[in-house]
This record gives structure tokens, sequence and C-alpha cells, in this order.
């Protein structure tokens, strides 16, 4: 097969991310010109509030090699990540993160160890940055541990949205009708031969990271109830262990009675029923969670709305 031939896309999602476009595009192509592959870049601005899709726009007039996407609201980073994947016509795509954070210099190697080793997926794993906080390394090894417990996933500690797929698993991706993405579990279910790479990442050129610990805790959440039921196991397990508990009072509630010992005050009564209260509560919660996934999957609504767009040919979407 003639290499040049291949034709490779660089996918990111930029939301506010107008300081570090062309610092982003300009590292990129440095690295992308030295290698023998036919290369596009696709961005995606995800409802950006400042100038990045000007910025993008100025760039796609200067360079025909370069596509973009534009939504009529923030859907989020997997959403659009899954736009890019459903728009683009490629033999790979390439995810990366606009910050520079993800590193332009492994793209051959993730090219490499795609051709090398003949996989559909080259994945990445982060290694531990030093002056991350403690509370940020913290979180993130929460985060995987929580996940994988409670999912059926088995996510490596520092995989991130930075990899290579091929067009095989891109056609899968975009077969999914999913409402709630989270395309690292997506990834790790539809199978196919995948590699995983280490990789260093970089600090950040500017601003600041959109990955906030409401957002972590959001997407541990969709990973958890978008790939196991075992919250619903764990409840009815919980609600066994209680009512078995419960009946351990039984003895001491007949030998009261037959004694004629009045029940002292009111405070272990409010407890209790505080304590199931909450229980109850809990349980509900997690019920209702898989309710509304359901609800807003039968809606069929829109993963996303495309405000603005300069594909018009050689695309799987429905432009």
């Amino acid at each position: 097969m003639d290499i040049s031939r291949l034709k490779i896309c660089i996918l990111t999602a930029a939301y506010n991310e107008g300081e570090n476009i062309l610092v982003f595009y300009d590292a990129v192509k440095s690295v992308i010109d030295t290698l023998p592959y036919t290369f596009e870049f696709c961005f995606v601005n995800d409802g950006s509030s400042d100038n990045t899709l000007r910025v993008i726009r100025n760039l796609a007039r200067e360079d025909h090699s370069v596509k973009y996407l534009s939504f009529s609201k923030n859907f989020g980073q997997q959403v659009a990540l899954k736009a890019g994947i459903d728009t683009i016509d490629a033999d790979a795509i390439i995810m990366m993160d606009s910050d520079l954070q993800h590193p332009p210099t492994m793209i051959p190697v993730l090219i490499n160890a795609w051709e090398q080793t003949g996989v559909n997926i080259v994945n990445t794993l982060r290694e531990e940055d030093r002056d991350l906080s403690w509370f940020k390394k913290k979180s993130s090894q929460w985060f995987y541990k929580v996940l994988n417990n409670i999912s059926n996933l088995s996510l490596e500690p520092g995989q991130a949205d930075f990899r290579l797929i091929d067009r095989q698993v891109a056609k899968t991706l975009r077969e999914s009708k999913e409402q709630d993405v989270f395309l690292r579990g997506m990834i790790h279910w539809i199978g196919f031969r995948q590699t995983n790479i280490p990789y260093k990442p970089q600090k950040r050129f500017a601003g600041e990271s959109k990955y906030t610990l409401k957002k972590m805790i959001r997407l541990a959440l969709a990973g958890i109830t978008s790939f196991s039921v075992k919250p619903l196991h764990s409840a009815i397990y919980l609600g066994f262990i209680i009512a078995f508990g419960s009946m351990l009072y039984l003895p001491y509630v007949l030998y009261s009675y037959y004694s004629g010992h009045a029940v002292d005050g009111w405070s272990s009564v409010l407890m209790t029923i505080a304590f199931f209260g909450g229980l109850n509560l809990f349980i509900l919660g997690i019920i209702g969670l898989y309710i509304g996934k359901i609800l807003i999957q039968n809606k069929e609504r829109p993963l996303y709305i495309i405000q603005e767009h300069n594909i018009y040919e050689n695309s799987y979407s429905q432009f």
C-alpha cells in the first residue's frame, strides 16, 4: 500500500480555547509535515463563548485541510469527539486536546504502533505528573478505581481520550446511538485489537482545565450507569442485609413487650426513621438515574446540534 495515500485526521474538541488553537495547529503542523501521509484537521467548537470559532474560521480559510463543526451550545467534550467521528472520512483518526497537554510529538509514535502491530486502536496512558497537586492525583486514582469496581469496565489508570482509531472502529462508534457518551468505556466495550503506549503530558499552554471535580463525577456516573447494573444489584443486597439485621432487633422487642418495659424516648425511633428514610432515598436515586437514562434515550433527541460547518462532501454525516 502506498502510505502517502493513507488519510489521517487530527480531531480535537475546543471549548473556550481561543488562545490555544493557533499554537496547537502550528505545533501539530510542524510534526505532520515531516510524515509521508495525507493529513487533515477537524476542530469541533463546543459552544465556546470566546473567540475560538473566529480563530478556527480564519484558519480554515488559510488551510483547506482544516475542517470544523460548531455546536449551537456546549454539549460536552465527549459529544464533541463523537460528532467528529460521525463526520470524518479517514483511514485513521487521532483524538487530541487542543491545549497541548497531549504532545504532538506522539503522533508519529501512535501511527507507527498502528502500522507495525496491526491493531485497530492505539490508546495512551498518561504517566504521573509530579507537578500535579495531591488532590488532582488522588481524584484521578479514585476515578478509575471506583469506575472499574462498580462498572463492568477495566480501564487502565491514566487512560485518556488521546488515542488513534482506525476506519473500522470509527464506523462502529458511528453506529452507536447512545445519548450518554463515555468514549473511554465505549472503546473498551467494542473490543477489537488494542494496544497501550505511555506518554508524558505537557503543560497546558494557556487557560484553565475545563475538567472540574463536578465534571469528573458526572463522567464517572455516566461510565457506571452506561456499562453496569451493579448499583442496582448493590441496592438489592443492601436491602437484604438491613432486613436481616432488623430481625436481630426482634428479641429485644419481644422481651420488652412481655416484661412490661416501655420503649425509652423518641430518639431511637427518630434515628431509625431517618436512617431508613435516607436509605430509601439513596436507592430511589440509583433507580432514578437508570430510569432517567431510559427516558432521555427514548426521546431520541439529536445528540448534538451543528450550527455551522465547512464540510460538504466525503462525509458520513447528514450534511
